[in-house]
């Protein structure tokens, strides 16, 4: 693939992430809450999010049915839950509406003399949603008219396009994965500094990474392309080292769901980052560790892994400030694409100029 373009300008980097409610970035996206089959797996289960300026609650009714809703009060805005648990109904704790878990409004506490008000108009504001192996799928789109629970099989036309079976075929959806943790970093530089970090096709490796480089067949690397979604794909080390500490298996697929998604899938593991921004020059990334059954009780094994992934990340954010420091300097405006090697990161570069120019 020959790109002769230049790189995003500098001045790129400086733009704060837009609202949801401003721009489509953020409208659709995949959000991992720990595991989707351990917070939502009963009747009456929910967790609670955030995303941008967007509050969120995910829950089962009691019929099994998944739902998703903005965590918003119709009545005064109050947010209705936190947290994760189990509930029969939301009831609003500033003035006690209460509403269903299928969203209808069951009680609006004090309305008596209220003129031109309509029960049915007032429950929760519905947000599209599916599950996939041990992921939630929300679609913050604001036109919420067509069917709201999507099923599993649509999901490759909603969120991932032509390489939903790709994925799936490659271990990404295994719902009998488990839940290992969960880790946070604040990173000081923009959001799409770290993405570009994530999609520059293994080329700064063996430079910034030394310790898995040497695990990893780098010869082997290579990047597809699809509609929204960019897979890498990279051989694992010699079989000397598997046999003695096999944290990376025979293969490593890293795939990134625009905008602001990863799922890495090597060996044994599997790991998700959601990148969220928290200004022009700082976000906080959200790393969630699964692991195939038969290790889960494996402390040994899952902590080596832990440390040696910590390592990786504790490389790539000093790289990602380094940029970022970089990038506020004068002297330096734009620079060029590998051709080779940094095709998603390009990728990632036009779905973003397509998004901010509507």
């Amino acid at each position: 693939m020959a790109i002769s373009t230049m790189t995003s300008p500098s001045s790129s980097m400086k733009l704060r992430f837009p609202t949801v409610s401003q721009k489509p970035l953020m409208r659709r996206c995949c959000i991992l809450d720990k595991c989707c089959a351990d917070q939502i797996k009963s009747p009456h289960d929910f967790f609670t999010g955030r995303l941008g300026n967007i509050e969120f609650v995910v829950c089962r009714d009691g019929d099994g049915k998944v739902h998703a809703f903005h965590n918003v009060c119709r009545h005064h805005a109050s947010l209705l839950a936190c947290g994760t648990g189990r509930k029969s109904c939301f009831v609003c704790p500033y003035h006690g509406w209460t509403y269903g878990l299928n969203g209808s409004l069951l009680k609006a506490t004090r309305i008596k003399g209220i003129k031109n008000f309509n029960v049915n108009e007032f429950g929760l504001i519905p947000i599209k949603v599916a599950l996939w192996g041990p992921f939630v799928l929300l679609n913050f789109e604001e036109d919420v008219s067509s069917q709201l629970e999507v099923n599993r099989d649509a999901v490759s036309n909603e969120w991932l396009g032509s390489c939903s079976d790709i994925l799936s075929t490659n271990g990404i959806a295994e719902s009998s994965l488990s839940y290992i943790c969960r880790r946070e970093y604040t990173v000081e530089c923009n959001w799409k500094v770290f993405c570009d970090n994530y999609l520059d096709g293994g080329y700064h490796v063996p430079y910034a990474h030394k310790g898995l480089a040497s695990n990893l067949k780098l010869d082997s690397y290579s990047t597809c392309i699809y509609e929204k979604v960019s897979i890498q794909w990279c051989e694992g080390g010699s079989d000397d080292f598997l046999d003695n500490y096999d944290r990376l298996g025979e293969k490593a697929l890293y795939a990134f769901v625009y905008p602001n998604f990863m799922i890495n899938r090597y060996g044994p593991w599997m790991d998700t980052n959601l990148v969220l921004p928290l200004g022009p020059r700082k976000c906080r990334v959200i790393f969630d560790y699964f692991l195939e059954a038969h290790l889960k009780d494996d402390r040994e094994f899952i902590h080596r892994s832990l440390q040696d992934s910590e390592r990786v990340q504790i490389e790539d954010i000093t790289l990602c400030e380094g940029v970022q420091r970089g990038l506020e300097s004068p002297a330096y405006c734009k620079g060029r694409y590998a051709p080779t090697v940094e095709n998603a990161m390009h990728h990632f570069h036009c779905l973003l100029h397509r998004a901010l120019k509507k």
